[in-house]
Protein backbone atom coordinates (compact mmCIF):
# COMPACT_ATOMS: atom_id res chain seq x y z
CA UNK A 1 0.00 0.00 0.00
CA UNK A 2 1.20 3.64 -0.42
CA UNK A 3 0.24 6.87 1.03
CA UNK A 4 -1.92 9.41 -0.97
CA UNK A 5 1.15 11.49 -1.22
CA UNK A 6 3.02 9.09 -2.71
CA UNK A 7 0.76 7.52 -5.35
CA UNK A 8 -0.06 10.82 -6.82
CA UNK A 9 4.03 11.41 -6.94
CA UNK A 10 4.36 7.91 -8.87
CA UNK A 11 0.90 8.69 -11.00
CA UNK A 12 0.60 12.19 -12.21
CA UNK A 13 3.22 13.49 -15.32
CA UNK A 14 2.25 16.62 -16.34
CA UNK A 15 5.19 19.79 -16.36
CA UNK A 16 6.82 20.09 -12.72
CA UNK A 17 5.05 17.23 -11.17
CA UNK A 18 7.79 15.09 -10.08
CA UNK A 19 7.24 11.83 -12.47
CA UNK A 20 6.55 14.47 -14.97
CA UNK A 21 9.96 15.50 -13.99
CA UNK A 22 11.63 12.09 -14.39
CA UNK A 23 9.64 10.53 -17.38
CA UNK A 24 10.72 13.59 -19.59
CA UNK A 25 14.68 12.04 -18.84
CA UNK A 26 13.78 9.79 -21.18
CA UNK A 27 13.05 8.82 -24.78
CA UNK A 28 9.52 8.44 -24.80
CA UNK A 29 7.97 6.92 -27.94
CA UNK A 30 5.57 9.74 -29.49
CA UNK A 31 3.27 7.90 -32.53
CA UNK A 32 4.17 5.01 -34.89
CA UNK A 33 5.90 6.17 -38.22
CA UNK A 34 3.31 4.94 -40.28
CA UNK A 35 1.43 7.86 -39.20
CA UNK A 36 3.76 10.21 -40.43
CA UNK A 37 4.64 8.32 -43.97
CA UNK A 38 5.50 11.01 -46.17
CA UNK A 39 7.59 14.20 -46.79
CA UNK A 40 4.86 16.74 -46.27
CA UNK A 41 1.66 14.75 -45.52
CA UNK A 42 -1.15 15.23 -43.09
CA UNK A 43 0.18 16.58 -39.09
CA UNK A 44 -1.18 14.53 -36.36
CA UNK A 45 -2.28 15.42 -32.98
CA UNK A 46 -0.28 13.84 -30.24
CA UNK A 47 -0.99 14.30 -26.69
CA UNK A 48 2.33 13.53 -24.37
CA UNK A 49 3.03 14.07 -20.80
CA UNK A 50 -0.12 16.32 -20.48
CA UNK A 51 0.67 18.69 -23.25
CA UNK A 52 -0.60 19.10 -26.72
CA UNK A 53 1.56 18.34 -29.35
CA UNK A 54 1.30 18.24 -33.16
CA UNK A 55 4.02 16.05 -35.59
CA UNK A 56 4.44 16.59 -39.12
CA UNK A 57 7.36 15.06 -41.73
CA UNK A 58 8.85 18.23 -43.63
CA UNK A 59 9.52 18.56 -47.28
CA UNK A 60 13.08 17.08 -46.87
CA UNK A 61 11.71 13.90 -44.26
CA UNK A 62 13.08 15.91 -41.41
CA UNK A 63 9.98 15.02 -38.34
CA UNK A 64 8.64 18.13 -36.45
CA UNK A 65 7.18 17.15 -32.83
CA UNK A 66 5.80 21.32 -31.63
CA UNK A 67 3.25 22.68 -29.44
CA UNK A 68 -0.36 22.76 -31.52
CA UNK A 69 -1.01 26.39 -30.60
CA UNK A 70 0.13 28.88 -33.15
CA UNK A 71 1.87 31.45 -30.63
CA UNK A 72 0.22 34.66 -32.47
CA UNK A 73 -3.75 33.87 -31.93
CA UNK A 74 -3.72 29.99 -30.51
CA UNK A 75 -5.13 28.50 -33.15
CA UNK A 76 -4.25 25.03 -33.97
CA UNK A 77 -1.87 24.43 -35.92
CA UNK A 78 -3.49 20.73 -36.96
CA UNK A 79 -5.52 22.81 -39.25
CA UNK A 80 -1.87 23.94 -40.89
CA UNK A 81 -0.22 23.38 -44.04
CA UNK A 82 2.90 21.10 -44.14
CA UNK A 83 4.61 22.85 -47.02
CA UNK A 84 8.50 23.65 -48.13
CA UNK A 85 9.77 22.46 -44.55
CA UNK A 86 7.52 23.77 -42.24
CA UNK A 87 3.95 23.94 -40.54
CA UNK A 88 2.13 26.83 -41.67
CA UNK A 89 -0.99 28.22 -39.77
CA UNK A 90 -4.19 29.24 -41.84
CA UNK A 91 -5.38 32.03 -39.84
CA UNK A 92 -2.44 34.42 -40.26
CA UNK A 93 0.44 32.37 -42.58
CA UNK A 94 2.77 32.23 -39.37
CA UNK A 95 4.84 29.64 -40.32
CA UNK A 96 7.34 27.26 -37.89
CA UNK A 97 10.21 25.16 -38.73
CA UNK A 98 10.80 21.79 -36.88
CA UNK A 99 13.24 23.34 -34.10
CA UNK A 100 9.97 25.80 -33.81
CA UNK A 101 11.77 29.13 -35.41
CA UNK A 102 9.24 31.09 -36.65
CA UNK A 103 10.29 31.49 -40.65
CA UNK A 104 8.04 33.57 -42.03
CA UNK A 105 4.77 35.87 -40.88
CA UNK A 106 2.36 36.75 -43.82
CA UNK A 107 0.02 39.14 -42.21
CA UNK A 108 2.56 41.10 -41.21
CA UNK A 109 3.92 43.94 -43.24
CA UNK A 110 6.67 44.21 -41.08
CA UNK A 111 8.07 40.81 -39.82
CA UNK A 112 9.46 39.90 -36.17
CA UNK A 113 10.11 35.99 -36.85
CA UNK A 114 13.29 36.41 -35.10
CA UNK A 115 11.58 37.18 -32.19
CA UNK A 116 9.30 34.46 -31.86
CA UNK A 117 9.24 30.44 -30.99
CA UNK A 118 7.49 28.19 -30.44
CA UNK A 119 8.07 24.56 -28.33
CA UNK A 120 9.84 21.87 -30.23
CA UNK A 121 11.40 18.46 -29.21
CA UNK A 122 14.25 16.43 -30.86
CA UNK A 123 13.37 13.72 -32.34
CA UNK A 124 14.39 10.15 -34.02
CA UNK A 125 12.59 7.47 -36.38
CA UNK A 126 13.75 4.40 -35.20
CA UNK A 127 11.88 0.58 -34.67
CA UNK A 128 9.22 1.61 -36.41
CA UNK A 129 8.43 4.51 -33.59
CA UNK A 130 8.80 8.15 -33.80
CA UNK A 131 10.31 8.94 -30.05
CA UNK A 132 10.47 12.44 -28.51
CA UNK A 133 12.61 13.73 -25.60
CA UNK A 134 11.30 16.63 -23.86
CA UNK A 135 13.51 17.00 -21.09
CA UNK A 136 16.26 19.63 -20.78
CA UNK A 137 19.18 19.88 -23.78
CA UNK A 138 22.05 19.23 -21.27
CA UNK A 139 20.38 16.14 -20.34
CA UNK A 140 19.49 13.90 -23.18
CA UNK A 141 20.41 10.56 -23.03
CA UNK A 142 21.63 8.00 -25.70
CA UNK A 143 19.14 6.57 -28.47
CA UNK A 144 16.43 4.19 -27.86
CA UNK A 145 18.12 1.20 -29.52
CA UNK A 146 16.36 -2.11 -27.75
CA UNK A 147 16.67 -4.35 -29.86
CA UNK A 148 13.71 -4.18 -31.30
CA UNK A 149 14.26 -1.31 -33.38
CA UNK A 150 17.53 -2.63 -34.73
CA UNK A 151 16.16 -5.66 -36.34
CA UNK A 152 14.47 -5.99 -39.72
CA UNK A 153 10.81 -4.24 -40.24
CA UNK A 154 10.14 -8.33 -41.57
CA UNK A 155 11.42 -9.00 -38.34
CA UNK A 156 8.79 -6.54 -35.94
CA UNK A 157 4.84 -5.75 -35.62
CA UNK A 158 4.46 -2.66 -33.30
CA UNK A 159 0.53 -1.69 -32.13
CA UNK A 160 -0.80 0.58 -30.36
CA UNK A 161 -4.08 1.20 -28.33
CA UNK A 162 -5.56 4.22 -26.23
CA UNK A 163 -6.02 3.39 -22.89
CA UNK A 164 -8.52 4.81 -20.66
CA UNK A 165 -6.76 5.36 -17.18
CA UNK A 166 -3.63 6.43 -15.72
CA UNK A 167 -0.08 5.17 -16.89
CA UNK A 168 0.76 3.34 -13.77
CA UNK A 169 -2.19 1.45 -13.18
CA UNK A 170 -1.32 0.37 -16.50
CA UNK A 171 1.86 -1.10 -16.24
CA UNK A 172 1.79 -2.66 -12.62
CA UNK A 173 -1.16 -4.76 -14.65
CA UNK A 174 1.38 -5.43 -17.54
CA UNK A 175 4.57 -6.31 -15.01
CA UNK A 176 1.94 -8.66 -12.88
CA UNK A 177 2.67 -12.38 -13.93
CA UNK A 178 0.59 -13.96 -11.82
CA UNK A 179 -2.99 -12.64 -13.34
CA UNK A 180 -2.04 -14.41 -16.93
CA UNK A 181 -3.22 -17.74 -16.37
CA UNK A 182 -6.47 -16.81 -14.36
CA UNK A 183 -7.54 -13.42 -16.12
CA UNK A 184 -6.42 -14.73 -19.66
CA UNK A 185 -7.38 -18.66 -19.51
CA UNK A 186 -9.14 -20.22 -22.09
CA UNK A 187 -11.69 -22.70 -20.99
CA UNK A 188 -11.58 -25.33 -23.54
CA UNK A 189 -9.56 -25.31 -26.71
CA UNK A 190 -12.56 -26.14 -29.24
CA UNK A 191 -12.87 -22.20 -29.30
CA UNK A 192 -11.34 -18.93 -31.43
CA UNK A 193 -11.28 -16.94 -28.79
CA UNK A 194 -7.88 -15.47 -28.01
CA UNK A 195 -6.29 -16.94 -24.50
CA UNK A 196 -4.07 -19.14 -22.78
CA UNK A 197 -4.29 -23.40 -23.92
CA UNK A 198 -5.74 -25.33 -20.90
CA UNK A 199 -2.98 -27.29 -22.35
CA UNK A 200 -0.56 -24.38 -21.52
CA UNK A 201 2.54 -25.06 -18.88
CA UNK A 202 1.38 -21.67 -16.96
CA UNK A 203 -2.25 -22.99 -16.73
CA UNK A 204 -0.99 -26.71 -15.74
CA UNK A 205 1.52 -25.58 -12.99
CA UNK A 206 0.62 -23.78 -9.68
CA UNK A 207 0.16 -20.66 -8.98
CA UNK A 208 3.89 -19.42 -9.04
CA UNK A 209 6.76 -17.75 -7.35
CA UNK A 210 7.90 -14.42 -8.10
CA UNK A 211 11.80 -13.53 -7.90
CA UNK A 212 13.24 -10.05 -8.61
CA UNK A 213 16.47 -8.85 -9.44
CA UNK A 214 17.62 -5.55 -9.61
CA UNK A 215 20.28 -4.26 -12.53
CA UNK A 216 20.79 -0.73 -13.61
CA UNK A 217 18.20 -0.16 -15.99
CA UNK A 218 15.08 -1.61 -13.80
CA UNK A 219 15.03 -5.81 -12.87
CA UNK A 220 14.59 -8.38 -14.55
CA UNK A 221 12.34 -11.04 -12.58
CA UNK A 222 10.68 -14.62 -12.75
CA UNK A 223 7.66 -16.73 -12.64
CA UNK A 224 8.79 -19.84 -11.21
CA UNK A 225 5.85 -22.12 -11.55
CA UNK A 226 6.07 -26.09 -10.32
CA UNK A 227 4.45 -28.72 -12.78
CA UNK A 228 4.18 -32.12 -10.00
CA UNK A 229 7.17 -33.30 -7.85
CA UNK A 230 9.90 -33.17 -10.90
CA UNK A 231 9.74 -29.94 -13.25
CA UNK A 232 9.40 -26.61 -12.85
CA UNK A 233 8.43 -24.28 -15.58
CA UNK A 234 10.16 -20.32 -15.38
CA UNK A 235 9.07 -17.63 -17.20
CA UNK A 236 12.03 -14.32 -17.53
CA UNK A 237 10.70 -11.39 -18.11
CA UNK A 238 12.48 -7.36 -18.12
CA UNK A 239 11.13 -4.26 -16.76
CA UNK A 240 13.65 -1.41 -18.01
CA UNK A 241 12.93 2.20 -16.48
CA UNK A 242 10.44 3.38 -16.35
CA UNK A 243 7.89 2.38 -18.60
CA UNK A 244 9.00 -0.81 -20.77
CA UNK A 245 8.24 -4.97 -20.57
CA UNK A 246 9.95 -7.64 -21.93
CA UNK A 247 8.03 -10.84 -22.07
CA UNK A 248 8.41 -14.46 -23.87
CA UNK A 249 6.71 -14.62 -26.84
CA UNK A 250 4.39 -17.48 -27.48
CA UNK A 251 5.91 -18.16 -31.02
CA UNK A 252 8.77 -19.30 -30.07
CA UNK A 253 12.55 -19.23 -28.28
CA UNK A 254 13.58 -16.34 -30.85
CA UNK A 255 10.77 -14.52 -30.52
CA UNK A 256 10.35 -11.59 -27.99
CA UNK A 257 6.90 -9.38 -27.37
CA UNK A 258 6.68 -6.38 -25.05
CA UNK A 259 4.78 -2.97 -24.02
CA UNK A 260 5.79 0.57 -23.45
CA UNK A 261 2.84 2.01 -21.32
CA UNK A 262 3.55 6.07 -22.01
CA UNK A 263 1.18 8.89 -20.26
CA UNK A 264 -0.99 10.71 -22.21
CA UNK A 265 -1.72 12.71 -19.54
CA UNK A 266 -2.51 11.57 -15.85
CA UNK A 267 -6.03 10.01 -17.08
CA UNK A 268 -5.19 8.16 -20.14
CA UNK A 269 -1.72 6.03 -21.27
CA UNK A 270 -1.38 5.01 -24.93
CA UNK A 271 0.00 1.69 -24.76
CA UNK A 272 2.62 -0.04 -27.42
CA UNK A 273 1.71 -3.43 -28.03
CA UNK A 274 5.29 -5.23 -29.86
CA UNK A 275 7.09 -7.84 -30.86
CA UNK A 276 10.51 -8.78 -32.74
CA UNK A 277 12.68 -12.16 -33.76
CA UNK A 278 15.97 -11.52 -33.17
CA UNK A 279 16.51 -14.65 -35.13
CA UNK A 280 17.61 -14.70 -39.34
CA UNK A 281 13.94 -15.46 -39.79
CA UNK A 282 11.74 -13.16 -40.48
CA UNK A 283 8.66 -12.70 -37.91
CA UNK A 284 6.32 -15.29 -40.06
CA UNK A 285 3.89 -14.82 -37.16
CA UNK A 286 3.26 -11.16 -37.98
CA UNK A 287 -0.26 -10.97 -38.68
CA UNK A 288 -1.93 -13.92 -36.28
CA UNK A 289 0.27 -12.49 -33.61
CA UNK A 290 -2.05 -9.45 -33.67
CA UNK A 291 -5.02 -11.00 -34.78
CA UNK A 292 -4.68 -13.54 -31.41
CA UNK A 293 -3.87 -10.95 -29.03
CA UNK A 294 -6.96 -9.50 -29.67
CA UNK A 295 -5.13 -6.29 -30.68
CA UNK A 296 -5.69 -6.08 -34.60
CA UNK A 297 -5.79 -2.99 -35.58
CA UNK A 298 -9.25 -3.88 -37.85
CA UNK A 299 -10.62 -5.95 -35.51
CA UNK A 300 -9.69 -3.94 -31.78
CA UNK A 301 -8.49 -0.57 -32.41
CA UNK A 302 -10.21 2.52 -34.49
CA UNK A 303 -6.72 5.00 -35.46
CA UNK A 304 -9.29 7.12 -36.77
CA UNK A 305 -10.68 7.79 -33.53
CA UNK A 306 -7.23 7.92 -31.51
CA UNK A 307 -6.43 4.52 -31.21
CA UNK A 308 -9.35 4.04 -29.11
CA UNK A 309 -10.33 0.35 -28.42
CA UNK A 310 -13.57 -0.54 -30.12
CA UNK A 311 -14.08 -2.61 -27.18
CA UNK A 312 -14.52 -0.35 -23.99
CA UNK A 313 -16.18 0.76 -20.94
CA UNK A 314 -19.03 2.42 -23.10
CA UNK A 315 -19.68 -0.99 -24.53
CA UNK A 316 -18.89 -2.68 -21.34
CA UNK A 317 -16.27 -4.38 -23.71
CA UNK A 318 -18.35 -6.00 -25.79
CA UNK A 319 -18.48 -8.94 -22.85
CA UNK A 320 -20.14 -11.76 -23.72
CA UNK A 321 -21.50 -13.84 -20.63
CA UNK A 322 -22.05 -17.26 -22.91
CA UNK A 323 -18.63 -17.26 -24.10
CA UNK A 324 -17.09 -16.34 -20.06
CA UNK A 325 -19.79 -19.69 -19.46
CA UNK A 326 -18.28 -21.88 -21.74
CA UNK A 327 -15.32 -20.72 -23.61
CA UNK A 328 -13.00 -18.08 -21.85
CA UNK A 329 -12.44 -16.67 -18.22
CA UNK A 330 -13.68 -13.28 -19.11
CA UNK A 331 -15.80 -13.66 -21.82
CA UNK A 332 -13.92 -10.29 -23.19
CA UNK A 333 -12.00 -11.16 -26.76
CA UNK A 334 -8.59 -10.51 -26.86
CA UNK A 335 -5.51 -10.17 -24.40
CA UNK A 336 -5.43 -6.72 -24.24
CA UNK A 337 -8.82 -5.82 -24.34
CA UNK A 338 -9.12 -7.90 -20.93
CA UNK A 339 -6.33 -6.30 -19.53
CA UNK A 340 -7.69 -2.98 -20.50
CA UNK A 341 -11.41 -3.75 -18.81
CA UNK A 342 -9.88 -4.78 -15.57
CA UNK A 343 -7.07 -1.86 -15.14
CA UNK A 344 -9.90 0.89 -16.19
CA UNK A 345 -12.46 -0.31 -13.90
CA UNK A 346 -10.28 0.41 -11.08
CA UNK A 347 -10.75 3.75 -11.91
CA UNK A 348 -8.81 6.84 -13.71
CA UNK A 349 -6.23 6.99 -10.61
CA UNK A 350 -6.52 3.80 -8.32
CA UNK A 351 -6.60 4.43 -4.84
CA UNK A 352 -3.36 2.84 -3.32
CA UNK A 353 -3.77 3.41 0.04
CA UNK A 354 -6.60 0.48 0.06
CA UNK A 355 -4.83 -2.09 -1.45
CA UNK A 356 -4.02 -5.52 0.38
CA UNK A 357 -1.30 -7.25 -2.11
CA UNK A 358 0.91 -10.52 -0.93
CA UNK A 359 3.86 -12.20 -2.33
CA UNK A 360 2.70 -12.50 -5.75
CA UNK A 361 2.83 -8.58 -6.10
CA UNK A 362 6.76 -8.23 -5.42
CA UNK A 363 7.07 -7.20 -9.25
CA UNK A 364 4.85 -4.53 -8.71
CA UNK A 365 6.15 -3.20 -5.19
CA UNK A 366 10.19 -3.56 -7.05
CA UNK A 367 8.65 -1.20 -9.53
CA UNK A 368 7.44 1.40 -7.67
CA UNK A 369 10.42 1.37 -5.62
CA UNK A 370 12.68 2.18 -8.26
CA UNK A 371 10.24 4.64 -9.65
CA UNK A 372 10.17 6.86 -6.44
CA UNK A 373 14.13 6.41 -6.20
CA UNK A 374 14.44 7.86 -9.71
CA UNK A 375 11.98 10.49 -8.81
CA UNK A 376 14.73 11.33 -6.01
CA UNK A 377 17.40 11.34 -8.57
CA UNK A 378 16.20 13.60 -10.48
CA UNK A 379 14.98 15.73 -8.03
CA UNK A 380 18.76 15.88 -7.15
CA UNK A 381 20.17 16.09 -10.49
CA UNK A 382 21.39 12.70 -11.17
CA UNK A 383 20.25 10.58 -13.43
CA UNK A 384 17.92 7.76 -13.09
CA UNK A 385 18.10 4.33 -13.83
CA UNK A 386 17.03 3.04 -17.46
CA UNK A 387 19.34 6.39 -18.89
CA UNK A 388 22.32 4.38 -19.94
CA UNK A 389 22.09 1.86 -22.78
CA UNK A 390 22.93 -1.17 -20.47
CA UNK A 391 19.77 -2.17 -21.74
CA UNK A 392 20.31 -2.23 -25.10
CA UNK A 393 20.62 -6.40 -25.96
CA UNK A 394 18.53 -7.44 -23.24
CA UNK A 395 15.70 -9.89 -23.94
CA UNK A 396 13.21 -11.95 -22.34
CA UNK A 397 12.91 -15.73 -22.25
CA UNK A 398 11.05 -19.01 -20.27
CA UNK A 399 11.86 -22.97 -20.12
CA UNK A 400 11.06 -26.46 -18.42
CA UNK A 401 13.42 -27.93 -16.26
CA UNK A 402 13.88 -30.89 -14.12
CA UNK A 403 14.02 -30.83 -10.35
CA UNK A 404 17.45 -30.05 -9.23
CA UNK A 405 18.54 -28.03 -12.07
CA UNK A 406 19.78 -24.71 -11.92
CA UNK A 407 17.55 -22.99 -13.98
CA UNK A 408 18.57 -19.41 -13.36
CA UNK A 409 22.26 -19.39 -14.97
CA UNK A 410 20.38 -21.23 -17.98
CA UNK A 411 17.74 -18.87 -18.23
CA UNK A 412 19.45 -15.50 -17.58
CA UNK A 413 22.43 -16.39 -20.26
CA UNK A 414 19.49 -16.38 -22.51
CA UNK A 415 18.21 -13.20 -21.21
CA UNK A 416 21.51 -11.37 -21.48
CA UNK A 417 23.49 -12.79 -24.73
Amino acid sequence: MLDHALNDALSRVGPSTPMGETMRRYWLPALLSFEIPEPDCAPVRVKLMGEELLAFRTTDGRIGLVQEGCPHRRASLYFGRNEECGIRCVYHGWKFDVDGNCVDQMNEPRQFKEKVKITAYPTLDMGGVIWAYLGPAGKQPPPPEFELTQVPETHRYMTKVWQECNWLQAMEGGVDTSHAPILHRKLTDDTDEPGISPNSPVLQGAAPDVEVETTDYGYRYFGIRPMGEDRTFVRGYQYVMPFTQLRPSRYGQEVVDGHFWVPMDDYNVMVYNFGYSWGPEPLSVNESALKDSGNNLEEDVDPANGFRSIRNRDNNYMLDREVQKHETFTGIRGINAQDRAIQESMGPIVDRTLEFLGPADIAIVAARKLLEQAINTVRDDGEPLGIAPTYYNIRAAEGMYSKGEDWRETLTSRMHP
